[in-house]
């Protein structure tokens, strides 16, 4: 009966990520990258915004900074993941151990989304902070929060596939730098420049902001919904094919 559970490839993926939480939660960097984040978007919305000139009930300018921070804060997140394995030959080990590919890549996976999920969560008493000053609608911010996790789901996923084809961590967290600030605003040419419909839409389809859009906007598009899980299962799965050639390479 032990033997089965163990072999349940969700409960291995979860002991994997607990192991790895446990290092991140120990290192300093996690604590920066926190302490950047919050106070990076808090000095935007109240200084740069001037959000109490605003006179508006409405967390639209707070989100719509995220993905741009994303793009420094995941690849630090993410970019010691697979890399710092290569560099110090443990990876050998892990690929040799009672798990499968699935396993390894759910468990990095898991371990940097709770990192980045712990990040997220203390932004929550900032809009808790506002709500005495105007009547905001609860379901617009439950569904910039919601649009926020999808995306930095498929951004964390993406993060750890570049990680993955690093051979250290300076290159996975530029790689990672560099093609996240590529899909977070490549939607900036349509809006730059007077494209074809085809064309424009062609674009955004492959921005990751384009579709946290109609989520900061209080809309649940299935669309964008199902855009986010399916980019971070392909994002995962082409980890584990990346593992799987290196294995029996």
């Amino acid at each position: 009966m032990k033997k089965c559970i163990q072999a349940y490839l969700p409960l291995r993926a979860f002991t994997l990520a607990r192991k790895e939480l446990k290092q991140y939660l120990n290192a300093p960097a996690f604590y920066g990258v926190a302490v950047f984040f919050l106070v990076f978007c808090s000095v935007w919305l109240f200084y740069f915004q001037r959000y109490f000139s605003m006179d508006q009930a409405t967390l639209r300018p707070y989100f719509a900074l995220f993905p741009l921070v994303f793009i420094l804060v995941i690849p630090v997140i993410t970019m010691k993941s697979w890399a710092e394995e290569r560099k110090t030959g443990t990876v050998e080990l892990l690929l040799t151990m009672p798990y499968t590919e699935w396993d390894l890549v759910l468990g990095k996976f898991f371990a940097c989304f709770s990192v980045l999920s712990i990040i997220l969560l203390l932004t929550i008493p900032l809009p808790l902070s506002l709500l005495r000053l105007g009547s905001f609608d609860p379901g617009t911010v439950f569904s910039e929060y919601l649009g926020v996790f999808l995306l930095g789901a498929s951004a964390t996923a993406l993060g750890l596939l570049l990680s993955c084809l690093s051979k250290n961590q300076a290159g996975a967290f530029l790689g990672s730098a560099v093609v996240l600030l590529v899909v977070m605003l490549i939607n900036m040419l349509t809006l730059s420049f007077n494209l074809p419909q085809w064309l424009a839409r062609f674009i955004n389809f492959f921005s990751l902001t384009h579709h946290f859009e109609s989520f900061s906007r209080g809309l649940l598009d299935t669309r964008d919904l199902f855009y986010f899980i399916l980019t971070t299962a392909l994002f995962l799965y082409l980890n584990t094919r990346v593992i799987l050639f290196r294995k029996w390479r």
